[in-house]
């Protein structure tokens, strides 16, 4: 790694090399995981390197090549276990300031990467629009770190997750070669980079489909139990009739103890439904509320015209693990998809078998025709040793665990390798530069079979 080499190579990006600028840009959520919290703490790159354009880009990329150089590409920094930290050190490439919306027509955008999710909104609904997902860090994340490292989010109730078909529709990428090439990839090409912790090309552009904007009702339901609540939730997500976007279900005592926002709208022993339902839907909502025995204890229709309100969706996905952390910041997380079949009966069965050391918090997705849960479940932390237990007592009950404390692609949720990135990877970064460390197969060649 020759890093004079690079600095003196570069004469249009912004080069910056001061250690406590280049290590904050280092950094994303991880310590949520108290495991990856001791792996990760000393990780930072070398320099940090802001592209202004795809010009600049092409010039990083083509340096970074020839003075073997890592780069890794940074976006709002929002990630939850280390998806974009540079773990092998080098250049961080800052895309923040590629952030224009280039086009919207017929209900599709095409963006830079860099550009924030919730000024994206904010354009989009100039034109009528919004954005179908958006995770819970709309605030600061960027779209294309939102494609390179999430997964789902706010929508996925009727669009289900990022990898669906028709969520992506296309993407423009840099490879980094002696000579870098811009590609322009769609339709089953778009594998190649989803959800690729940028280890496949520096994405520059994206092309997305959009939902018609409505004017959305924030809601709290309260129910005596988990149960009761998650069943709502299921219900509410098949409701065809009813225009959501989000139905987060908390177990007793998450939203009294964790959630302050909404702490006092919900008793300690009161299990909570947080919903997003459009305005013509309000009616229709509150008959399904009353038919599951709930209570509408707070809608944003009633909240006061002044002050900071918090949008619920800041209390779910993630976000809910951040808020109970600022409370308590011995908690840790999992993140477990249960299988449609019998989701709400088998997230109930595992609230009473861990009781308080496990506290359910449920996510309703689509996954093709079906609804089911994505539990992000919060974790009374004790050894690393109990939180493998506690993943293996759920994958021995049909769960599917996204492990949440480890940071490469593989071991995250795949489980194997994926043949198809691996691929790619070859062809457009044959040095393995673009950060590194995150593709397990790329480390270990040899080692092709499911992990």
């Amino acid at each position: 790694m020759n890093l004079n080499g690079l600095i003196d190579a570069l004469k249009g990006p912004k080069v910056i090399t001061d250690a406590a600028a280049v290590r904050r840009m280092s950094r994303d959520y991880y310590w949520y995981s108290p495991i990856l919290k001791r792996q990760l703490a000393d990780v930072t790159g070398d320099v940090l390197l802001e592209a202004h354009s795809e010009a600049d880009i092409l010039e990083i990329a083509a340096a970074c090549y020839a003075h073997d150089v890592p780069l890794t590409v940074r976006g709002g920094g929002t990630g939850n276990y280390g998806q974009a930290m540079p773990i092998r050190g080098g250049a961080l490439l800052d895309m923040r300031a590629m952030d224009q919306l280039l086009w919207v027509k017929d209900g599709v955008c095409r963006v830079q990467a860099g550009k924030r999710l919730i000024t994206l909104d904010q354009e989009l609904a100039e034109h009528g629009y919004e954005m179908r997902l958006h995770p819970s860090t709309r605030t600061v994340a960027t779209v294309g770190g939102f494609i390179a490292g999430g997964s789902g989010g706010v929508g996925s109730i009727n669009w289900g997750m990022l990898r669906e078909t028709g969520n992506i529709l296309g993407a423009r990428l840099v490879t980094l070669e002696a000579e870098p090439r811009v590609l322009e990839l769609r339709g089953a090409d778009i594998a190649k980079f989803n959800h690729s912790y940028g280890v496949t090309g520096i994405i520059t552009e994206l092309e997305l489909p959009l939902a018609n904007a409505q004017l959305w009702i924030d809601a709290v339901v309260t129910f005596d139990d988990l149960l009761s609540a998650a069943r709502f939730g299921k219900a509410f997500a098949e409701s065809p009739g009813l225009v959501k976007k989000q139905c987060g279900v908390m177990a007793p005592p998450i939203a009294h103890t964790y959630l302050r926002p909404i702490a006092q709208y919900v008793r300690a022993d009161e299990a909570c439904a947080l919903v997003m339902v459009a305005s013509q839907s309000w009616e229709g909502f509150e008959t399904l509320v009353a038919a599951h025995g709930g209570r509408i204890a707070h809608d944003s229709r009633t909240a006061p015209a002044t002050g900071k309100r918090v949008p619920l969706y800041e209390l779910c996905w993630n976000h809910t693990t951040l808020q109970a952390l600022k409370v308590d910041p011995t908690l840790t997380y999992l993140q477990t998809l249960l299988p449609a079949q019998n989701c709400v009966e088998l997230a109930d069965e595992l609230q009473r078998h861990f009781g308080e050391e496990v506290m359910f918090h449920l996510e309703f997705t689509r996954s093709g025709p079906a609804i089911s849960c994505s539990a992000i479940q919060m974790v009374r932390f004790t050894t690393e040793e109990r939180l493998n237990e506690i993943m293996v007592y759920h994958e021995q009950r049909g769960c599917r665990q996204f492990n949440p404390h480890v940071y490469t692609i593989e071991e995250g949720g795949m489980k194997q390798v994926n043949h198809v990135q691996l691929a790619f990877k070859r062809e457009v970064d044959p040095k393995g530069l673009l950060n590194p460390g995150k593709m397990m197969a790329w480390d270990n060649q040899d080692a092709l079979a499911d992990i």
